[in-house]
C-alpha cells in the first residue's frame, strides 16, 4: 500500500486556503524556507488570526500610555521621568509537554519582552492552573512548573513576588502557565522594535541557534492535544538563565549608551519574526545572510534556522558607525554576536543561505497579511439550563465548612510555591506573596508600584462577561488596598478550541466584560496574549482570562496595610455592598457540590468605584485591608487571623458569599464610621476564629491552611 505524503504546508499546520493566500502574495509557489516563515508567523500564537477581529474592542488610550498593544510590552508613564513596562504571556502547551523547561522558558521569554523595551525587569508574577493533585500526572506537572519558574527566575535574578494557583478537573489535560513581568526604565532609555532606516545593520546577540523549539510556541500553541498528536509535538525550548542574565546586562548597557536604533526579541517564530516585524513596522526591506548565524548544531537547514525558537537571543538594529562598539559590549559580557543582515530600501525581505536565495518576500506580509477569521460565536445551549439551576449549598456547620475551604490547595497557603522563589531580590518588595497585591518601592523616590494578577475559571464558565469584568474589579481593589491607584492592565486570555462556536462566544463575552470594567475604571489595556486550543481529547478548559493590573502609589502610604498586622482590641469592618446569598461559582459550591450551576452576582460599577476609593482612603489608616474573594468573608477573616496569630469574633449574614466589591478592614476604634457600605461586624482577640458563633481554633486553622498543598501532594 502506497502512503501519500501530506503537502508540506499541511505538515506545517497551514490550511489549503492559507497556502493559496501565500501563492497569491508571492505570485508563485513558495520556497520551503518561505513556507516555513509564513507557517510560524501565521500560526494562531503569532498572528491572533481567530482573535484579532475582537481585540480592538479593548480601551487602549490614556494620557499616561507611552506604548500600547502591538509592541513587545506596554509602557506607561509613572511620573518624574520614570516609565513602567509590563507584559503577560502564556506557555501552556510547552509546559504540558515538558513542565520544567516549558515554564522556565516562559519566564525567559517574558523577561526579554520587557527588557527589549529598554527596561530592567524588576519582578515576576505567575498564574498557574492544574488538574487535581490526587492524580500523579498533575502532581508531576505542578512540581515541574513551579521548579521551572523558580529555577529560571532565581538564577536570572528577578524576584517572583506574587501570583495565584488553582486546581480543577478541566485543567487535567491542559495546565495553564501564565507569567507577568514588570520593568522600570527612564524615559530616555525607551527602545522600540523597529529596523530603522536603510543602511542599519542587524546584529544577532545571545545564545547560538539550535533545533530546540523549532515550531515550539507557535505550533504547540496553535493546536489541540489528542492521542494522535503525541508523536508530532515540536521540541520544547531549553532555557539558560545565566545566558539570559548576561544578555540583560549587555542590552541595558547598549540602551544606556544609545547604541541601538531598535531591538526585537527572538521568541515565537524566531528569526522569521525578528527580521520581518521590525522591517514591516519601519516600512523597509532587509537582506539576511543565514550563514552568519552562530549555531550549535551542524547541518541545519534554512527553514530550521528561520523557525528555531532557541532561547536567549535578541536582534539589535545598529547604525554602521556603532557596530564595532556593540560587538565589543557583547564580547565584554561574554555573549555571542554576529552581523547577519542589513536594512534596505523597498519592502522586500531577502534571505540567503549557502550561496542560495532561500526567501524573497514582502517583509510586512508576514504580519500584515496574516489570515483574519471571524469565526462563528454562539451562546451554548446548555448555559440557560445551568443559569436556571440554583446552587444547592446549605451550610449547617460554619466551622466545618471554613475548615474544609482552608484545606483546599487552591485556597490554602501558597507558601509551598512562593518559598521556592526569591521574592526579596533588589530589596524593593514591600508587600510580597500571599497578599492581595504586591507592592514594590522605586528606590530614590516616594513612589511604589502595585500589581495584582487574577483569574477565575469557575465564574467565567458560568458567565464569561460578568466573570471577566469581576476579575478586573477584583484586581483593581487588590491594588487599592495596598494604597495604589489602578493605572493599566494586561490580559492573558486562555480558551479552548476557537473553531467551536461556543468557545468563541465565551471569548467575545470575555473581551466585552474586560472592556466594560476597564472603561468604568478609566484604565487602558496596554498589552496581552491570547492562548487558544487549550483542549485535550475534545474537552476544553473553562474560559480562563487572567488579568494583571498595575497600580501606582505616589507617595507610598505612611501606614501600609499588611495581613499580619491585626491586634487584639481592633475592630473588624466589612466594606462595600451587602452580600447576597448567591453562591454560584463559589469555592464553597465547588467543594460541596463538585459542580457549577447558577449565575454569579454581576459587578456593579457604582459600588466598584466606591470600594476602590474607600480602600485608597483607608490605606494609610487601617492595619489590615483584605479583599473578599475565594471562600468569602469567612476565609478572608481566617487569613487575617492566621497571618496575625490572633483570633476574631464576627457576625455576618453571608459568610461564604464571594459577591464583588467587598473587603475587610481591621482598624483601631474610631477610624471608620457606620454607613450603608461600612458595617462593623466584630473585633479581634482570643485564639479562635468565631463566625456567627461557630468556632475554629487559630492554630488548627493555620495547620489546615499551611498544609493544604503539602497534604495534597502527599496524597
Amino acid at each position: 500500500m502506497t502512503t501519500v505524503q501530506e503537502p508540506l504546508h499541511r505538515q506545517l499546520g497551514m490550511t489549503d486556503e492559507e497556502f493559496e493566500s501565500v501563492v497569491g502574495i508571492l505570485g508563485r509557489e513558495p520556497r520551503a524556507a518561505e513556507l516555513a516563515m509564513y507557517s510560524v508567523m501565521w500560526s494562531e500564537h503569532c498572528s491572533y488570526k481567530s482573535s484579532r477581529a475582537h481585540l480592538g474592542r479593548f480601551p487602549t488610550d490614556a494620557p499616561w500610555v507611552v506604548v500600547g498593544p502591538g509592541e513587545n510590552a506596554g509602557v506607561v508613564d509613572i511620573g518624574d521621568g520614570w516609565l513602567a513596562a509590563l507584559r503577560i504571556e502564556s506557555h501552556n502547551h510547552p509546559s504540558f509537554v515538558e513542565p520544567y523547561e516549558g515554564a522556565a522558558t516562559g519566564v525567559g521569554g517574558i523577561l526579554r519582552d520587557v527588557f527589549t523595551m529598554g527596561a530592567r525587569p524588576i519582578a515576576l508574577w505567575d498564574q498557574i492552573r492544574f488538574g487535581p493533585l490526587s492524580e500523579p500526572k498533575n502532581r508531576y506537572l505542578f512540581k515541574g512548573v513551579v521548579s521551572g519558574i523558580a529555577g529560571y527566575g532565581n538564577a536570572v535574578g528577578v524576584p517572583t513576588v506574587g501570583g495565584e494557583v488553582e486546581f480543577d478537573d478541566c485543567y487535567t489535560g491542559n495546565p495553564l502557565v501564565n507569567v507577568m513581568c514588570l520593568g522600570l526604565l527612564r524615559r530616555e532609555q525607551l527602545v522600540l522594535g523597529t529596523a530603522g532606516e536603510p543602511g542599519t545593520i542587524a546584529v544577532l546577540l545571545g545564545k547560538a541557534t539550535g533545533r530546540d523549539g523549532i515550531g515550539g510556541a507557535s505550533v504547540l500553541a496553535s493546536a489541540s492535544f489528542d492521542d494522535e498528536s503525541q508523536d508530532k509535538r515540536p521540541s520544547v525550548q531549553v532555557g539558560d538563565p545565566f545566558e539570559e542574565k548576561k544578555l540583560i546586562e549587555a542590552c541595558l548597557e547598549l540602551y544606556e549608551k544609545g547604541l541601538v536604533v531598535g531591538v526585537q526579541d527572538l521568541g515565537a517564530a524566531g528569526l522569521s519574526c525578528a527580521t520581518s516585524e521590525p522591517a514591516g513596522r519601519a516600512g523597509v526591506g532587509m537582506d539576511v545572510d543565514l550563514d552568519q548565524v552562530h549555531t550549535r548544531e551542524s547541518g541545519m537547514t534554512a527553514p530550521e534556522l528561520l523557525m528555531s525558537e532557541s532561547q536567549e537571543r535578541m536582534m539589535a538594529f545598529v547604525t554602521v558607525d556603532k557596530v564595532d562598539e556593540v560587538l565589543a559590549i557583547a564580547s565584554k559580557w561574554e555573549i555571542d554576536s554576529a552581523v547577519i543582515g542589513e536594512v534596505k530600501d523597498g519592502s522586500t525581505l531577502t534571505v540567503r543561505y549557502q550561496d542560495e536565495l532561500v526567501a524573497e518576500i514582502p517583509a510586512a506580509s508576514l504580519a500584515d497579511d496574516a489570515p483574519l477569521y471571524n469565526r462563528p460565536a454562539e451562546k451554548p445551549p446548555w448555559i440557560e439550563e445551568i443559569w436556571a439551576t440554583e446552587p444547592a449549598v446549605e451550610v449547617t456547620d460554619v466551622a466545618g465548612a471554613l475548615a474544609g475551604l482552608l484545606a483546599q490547595p487552591g485556597i490554602g497557603s501558597s507558601a509551598w510555591i512562593h518559598e521556592q522563589y526569591d521574592h526579596m531580590l533588589f530589596l524593593n518588595t514591600v508587600v510580597g506573596p500571599g497578599s492581595d497585591g504586591s507592592l514594590l518601592r522605586i528606590k530614590g523616590t516616594e513612589k511604589a508600584l502595585s500589581v495584582s494578577t487574577d483569574g477565575n475559571g469557575r465564574l467565567c464558565y458560568l458567565d464569561p462577561r460578568g466573570g471577566a469584568a469581576r476579575l478586573v474589579w477584583e484586581a483593581a481593589l487588590n491594588v487599592a488596598v495596598t494604597g495604589a491607584r489602578p493605572m493599566a492592565l494586561v490580559d492573558n486570555l486562555n480558551f479552548g478550541n476557537p473553531e467551536k462556536p461556543e468557545v468563541m462566544w465565551q471569548f467575545t463575552e470575555t473581551v466585552e466584560g474586560i472592556s466594560e470594567a476597564c472603561e468604568a475604571l478609566g484604565i487602558p489595556v496596554v498589552g496581552g496574549n491570547v492562548s487558544f486550543y487549550n483542549e485535550t481529547d475534545g474537552v476544553d478548559i473553562h474560559p480562563t482570562p487572567v488579568v494583571g493590573l498595575l497600580g501606582l502609589a505616589d507617595p507610598v502610604p505612611a501606614i501600609i496595610p499588611r495581613l499580619g498586622s491585626a491586634r487584639a482590641g481592633m475592630e473588624v469592618w466589612e466594606l462595600g455592598p451587602p452580600a447576597t446569598s448567591n453562591l454560584a461559582g463559589s469555592a464553597l459550591q465547588k467543594m460541596v457540590e463538585n459542580r457549577l450551576t447558577g449565575r454569579p452576582t454581576p459587578p456593579d460599577i457604582a459600588a466598584g468605584l466606591s470600594s476602590v476609593e474607600t480602600a485608597l482612603g483607608l490605606a494609610g489608616q487601617a492595619a489590615v485591608l483584605h479583599d473578599i474573594s475565594d471562600g468569602g468573608l469567612a476565609v478572608t477573616l481566617a487569613e487575617i487571623c492566621i497571618a496575625s496569630g490572633v483570633g476574631a469574633d464576627v457576625t455576618t449574614d453571608e459568610p461564604f458569599s464571594e459577591d464583588p466589591h467587598r473587603f475587610l478592614a481591621v482598624t483601631d476604634p474610631g477610624v471608620i464610621g457606620e454607613s450603608a457600605s461600612a458595617r462593623k461586624i466584630g473585633t479581634i482577640g482570643g485564639n479562635t476564629i468565631r463566625v456567627n458563633g461557630a468556632e475554629l481554633n487559630v492554630a488548627e486553622a493555620a495547620d489546615l491552611f499551611k498544609g493544604a498543598i503539602p497534604s495534597a501532594l502527599a496524597g
